[in-house]
């Protein structure tokens, strides 16, 4: 198990980009959040297997149909005190 932060840069707001991320990171099996940005983009924190999180992050790099992603920075990260149980969309940061 890892964890990874993600940074996605684009158009990735108002196109279904979180919504859609969440689902794809729960058929996955990930744990952790996806959020959106004042600056426009979007970023998650996962939890998970390392072929869960490659998988992710290569869906990221497409988006859904609607999304133009122009860059997603994958940086690994330290496990959070928090103990994700499931994966959420969390407010706008």
């Amino acid at each position: 198990m890892t964890s990874m932060h993600l940074l996605i840069r684009g158009r990735v707001q108002g196109v279904g980009y979180r919504a859609t991320f969440a689902e794809v990171a729960i058929k996955l099996g990930l744990r952790g959040w996806v959020r959106n940005r004042h600056d426009g983009s979007v970023e998650a924190y996962l939890h998970g297997s390392n072929d869960s999180i490659d998988a992710i992050v290569t869906w990221a790099k497409r988006g859904p149909p609607a999304a133009q992603v122009d860059e997603v920075t994958a940086t690994p990260a330290q496990d959070a005190a928090e103990n994700f149980s499931s994966f959420r969309i969390r407010p706008t940061l």
